[in-house]
């Protein structure tokens, strides 16, 4: 009978153990509370800007009663899957052309949850100091993002590289859309965004454009190394907080939003990176 009753005994220490790590793992998961009236929030986000303006508004989602949890991502492929797998509760890495692309593309149920910031694209020369020195038939490498290809056009349209197509929407032109070329410029349009910054130090081509993202990641300088920056003034390249269709409306994530395009938020943002990253707050 003790021996029968030992053993009861320890079938239940076990089932308890086991109920309580059970616990402990389900407090972890997203969006779940923490313990400690924390609920806890996971955001996937490019290392530089994203990761680091997410870092400073950690201590202020905290004092809000959530404790954020910042995924990092190296390219833009992940933070959407991972999103679409409910791995995370929100992402912070994307622009909204982007989005929309990759929305269509993918067949994700996504929303933009609040515009934070943007980064103006630039143009990189190991060879050139300005964009009038840039020769005839020069060769301008940029990213395999079909929805950062319409933008970086608009931009050389802007600096008066090439002309586009009347009519075209900006944010989807091709370089089918170029009906002026007078410096008879080539497009080598099939390298990876993350890549760019490296193929700019190894000279290749004769002009590189880069996402200021990368560019901050690989330690640039996107406000003083390009020969010529996108314009930020009515730019729809907003970097905004993306989450699954619904989410917006939890209380975390409009939390989350709030914070980012606090006062304080945006100050640092200007402060931090000097014009390589504009507020825009409330687009």
């Amino acid at each position: 009978m003790k021996k029968w009753l030992g053993a009861l005994l320890a079938a239940l220490l076990v089932f308890a153990l086991a109920a309580c790590g059970g616990n402990n793992n389900d407090e972890n998961a997203a969006g779940e509370d923490k313990g400690g009236g924390l609920v806890k929030l996971k955001v996937g986000a490019s290392n530089v800007p994203h990761a680091e303006i997410l870092e400073q508004a950690k201590p202020m989602l905290k004092e809000k009663g959530i404790d954020l949890e910042i995924i990092t991502f190296q390219d833009y492929i992940l933070p959407n899957k991972v999103l679409a797998d409910k791995e995370i509760d929100a992402n912070y890495f994307q622009h909204i052309p982007y989005l929309e692309s990759q929305m269509k593309e993918h067949g994700y149920d996504f929303v933009n949850a609040g515009g934070i910031h943007i980064e103006p694209i630039g143009l990189y020369s190991k060879k050139y100091k300005s964009i009038e020195e840039l020769p005839d038939g020069a060769t301008i490498i940029m990213s395999n993002s079909v929805a950062d290809h319409g933008r970086i056009l608009s931009m050389l349209q802007e600096k008066g590289l090439i002309k586009l197509k009347e009519g075209v929407d900006k944010t989807k032109a091709t370089v089918n859309d170029i009906v002026e070329n007078p410096k008879h410029l080539t497009f080598k349009a099939d390298v990876d965004a993350g890549l760019l910054p490296q193929i700019y130090q190894n000279g290749e081509g004769d002009a590189v454009l880069i996402n200021a993202n990368y560019a901050l990641d690989a330690g640039l300088d996107p406000a003083k190394d390009p020969i010529a920056v996108e314009s930020p003034k009515d730019n729809p390249y907003v970097n905004i907080v993306a989450v699954r269709k619904g989410d917006e409306n939890r209380k975390e994530i409009k939390t989350l939003v709030e914070v980012l395009q606090s006062k304080e938020i945006q100050d640092f943002i200007k402060e931090k990176y000097k014009g390589a990253v504009i507020p825009a707050a409330g687009q």
